[in-house]
């Protein structure tokens, strides 16, 4: 009988060669050690595969799939989630890095606080080198007892990688699987955050990677980033840009109803979203994809080498 562990990490990619033997050192380099790594190579060209083969041939913790066909983004962001039997998981990205304590801390948070749904660590960013470039701050009240007040600062605040934190599975299994329209990825957190508070640990432990490659970087336009979740997207004559963005708007309007909130509570939940929709109208924000506000840190003082595994000899 196969072993289930009490965590899975999903790692999604598609033509991922060039960080993501990185990426998989410092998972199987954490100190937390009941977890699963579930792989979904979404039908890479390059060296993906070979390099996924390798670490899974290695370590028996490693669950390795490939798409026989790029089904997009999301599609196999959901697809790595389902192959799932754990009580936690979470998502990680194959071009960024793990300090060793980050599964351990956000796992011990979740067990501290069995009101907390998602635990999560401080952010910093890096180059291709591994070299931290900033400190990210954290201006969202998720954390807050309040379901109205997290859902204002999801819509209002900039910030936050809240999506590469440990959840609860069930909390995701009654969630909207992630989309693809417009800032698909800011509805599926906020509604997570719906479901409960999350918790941040108090050290930098997650190492976000920018590179001329990252998704973001890639895809500046809202289309070519919708059809990178998912394919089908890029038919511009079935999914026109007012669409996707009706599809974003009704996103919220649509978690507000199935969230399990008192009447007062989806009552500031509609309030907030109405604001929120007004202050927007006649704006060109609505497709910006805007920088991470930077936390005032020395970073002369932060070294992946010394919190990430297998980045002591870079």
């Amino acid at each position: 009988m196969r072993h289930i562990p009490r965590l899975s990490v999903g790692l999604p990619v598609y033509n991922g060669e060039n960080y993501l033997a990185e990426a998989i050192e410092a998972l199987l380099g954490q100190t937390y050690a009941d977890f699963e790594l579930i792989i979904g190579d979404n039908a890479s060209t390059d060296g993906t595969e070979e390099i996924c083969r390798h670490y899974a041939a290695r370590d028996p913790r490693i669950r390795y799939f490939r798409q026989p066909r790029n089904i997009g983004l999301a599609p196999n962001h959901g697809f790595v989630f389902r192959q799932s039997e754990s009580e936690l998981f979470k998502w990680a990205c194959h071009d960024d890095l793990f300090g060793r304590e980050l599964l351990r801390r956000c796992v011990d948070a979740l067990d501290e606080y069995p009101h907390v749904v998602a635990a999560h660590a401080w952010t910093a960013m890096i180059d291709g080198t591994g070299a931290v470039t900033r400190a990210i701050a954290y201006p969202l009240a998720t954390a807050s007892p309040s379901a109205a007040e997290r859902f204002r600062s999801m819509l209002f605040a900039n910030g936050g990688d809240d999506d590469g934190a440990v959840f609860r599975s069930e909390v995701l299994r009654r969630a909207k699987p992630l989309g693809s329209h417009h800032h698909a990825d800011r509805t599926f957190v906020t509604e997570l955050a719906l479901q409960g508070p999350f918790h941040q640990v108090p050290d930098w432990l997650y190492f976000r990677r920018d590179h001329p490659d990252r998704a973001e970087r890639a895809c500046p336009t809202v289309r070519r980033r919708c059809a990178n979740l998912d394919p089908r997207r890029a038919n511009r004559f079935r999914h026109p840009v007012a669409r996707l963005f009706g599809e974003y708007v009704w996103a919220y309007i649509s978690m507000i109803r199935r969230a399990p909130l008192t009447t007062a509570e989806r009552r500031e939940c509609y309030r907030a979203l109405a604001q929120w929709t007004v202050s927007r109208a006649g704006r060109d924000s609505w497709g910006e994809v805007t920088d991470q506000p930077a936390a005032e840190v020395d970073l002369t003082a932060m070294s992946v080498a010394t919190v990430v595994a297998g980045q002591e000899a870079a």
